[in-house]
């Protein structure tokens, strides 16, 4: 999948470039010059790593997100597009492929879905199965908050439904795989997918956080 990883990373960089420093984003509070400065630290700072998902660190994650913001923004993105150095963590074979491909699928869909021009990418058949994988394997997590039960369908194959959440009553998110990934991500306004079921347990999936 290193091939997937790279092209997400291309086009991210891509977009990056042409909408500038101040663009929004679907992150919540950051624009696109703080989106590159995540990705530039996620890969060169693993000091700072912890404070993603352990949030007494998080003020520490923010202050070196911050410093890495105030470069030029063109640097940020030369950084971007580069991907880690050798000796990263994200630098060694097949580390790239597995941590990224995600990383930069969701995140490019974070700058261009915060645009009024946005429109569905057509993905290649193996991105779809491989996103497909993750969203079945990665959905539990994503929506371990969540206090109903959920099933995802693939809405371009005939493929049975798959159970990612236990409990009752049971709701159903439709839609192709990239979407269903977004949807579990927390681009739940922004995803293209159907969501059915009771109505009471359709509102407590929305209202619940999902993603990391």
């Amino acid at each position: 999948m290193a091939s997937h990883a790279r092209t997400e990373r291309a086009a991210l960089a891509d977009l990056l470039a042409e909408v500038g420093p101040d663009a929004p984003t679907l992150c919540a509070g950051w624009t696109t010059r703080d989106l590159a400065a995540h990705l530039v630290v996620r890969e060169r700072r693993p000091d700072s790593s912890p404070g993603i998902v352990f949030k007494p660190l998080a003020g520490y994650t923010d202050k070196v997100r911050l410093k890495a913001a105030a470069r030029p923004y063109e640097q940020l993105v030369h950084l971007v597009r580069t991907g880690p150095p050798r000796l990263s963590l994200f630098g060694i074979p097949g580390v790239d492929a597995a941590a990224n491909t995600l990383e930069y699928f969701v995140h490019l869909e974070d700058v261009r879905r915060a645009r009024p021009d946005f429109a569905p990418r057509a993905l290649d058949p193996e991105l779809t199965e491989y996103l497909w994988k993750r969203v079945r394997t990665g959905a539990k997590l994503m929506l371990r908050k969540v206090p109903v039960g959920v099933e995802l369908r693939r809405a371009d194959t005939a493929d049975a439904p798959v159970r990612v959440r236990k409990g009752e009553p049971v709701v159903a998110i439709a839609g192709p795989p990239g979407e269903l990934l977004l949807y579990v991500y927390g681009r739940k306004d922004q995803a293209l997918v159907t969501v059915e079921g009771d109505e009471d347990a359709v509102r407590r999936l929305r209202e619940t956080p999902t993603g990391v």
